[in-house]
């Protein structure tokens, strides 16, 4: 899938035709990083991280212990990719990729949805259930982001 930037200086192809999972997340952290009612993030794959001279990286620490690095476009401030040091997958911010498929989205932390959710979809509460097997650090109890 191709991917980039609002400006196009962070531009890449991701290592799988598809992402392990697509989470639409109504967390605070989200909602904040976002500057919208939710955010969404298309799971794939650990990978090299693109045009590394085009990114910068705010790096936080979580309320569950680990360490998030948010990368984002020098020029445009667009937030691409999220990744926590030791795991397998990061993510890549979903509004970054062309023809990403949101019907199967999984709605996580609905119980601070700001916005109705679609019925029908699948959902959670809180964090999803185990992280689908797929690496992702675990979310604090207030909804705070723990690695994707």
């Amino acid at each position: 899938m191709n991917a980039s930037c609002q400006c196009g200086a962070v531009s890449f192809k991701t290592p799988t035709p598809k992402p392990l999972a697509v989470y639409i997340c109504h967390c605070d952290e989200c909602r904040r990083q976002s500057s919208s009612a939710f955010g969404c993030s298309a799971i794939f794959p650990r990978f090299e991280l693109p045009c590394k001279e085009a990114l910068s990286c705010y790096t936080r620490p979580t309320a569950s212990g680990h360490t998030l690095n948010c990368y984002f476009c020098r020029t445009c401030g667009t937030r691409v990719i999220h990744t926590t040091p030791g795991k397998n997958v990061l993510s890549v911010k979903g509004g970054c990729i062309e023809g990403l498929d949101w019907k199967s989205a999984k709605h996580i932390w609905c119980k601070r949805a700001m916005v109705p959710i679609p019925e029908g979809v699948e959902r959670s509460d809180g964090e999803p259930d185990d992280d689908d097997g797929i690496g992702l650090a675990p979310r604090d109890a207030e909804g705070g982001v723990g690695g994707a």
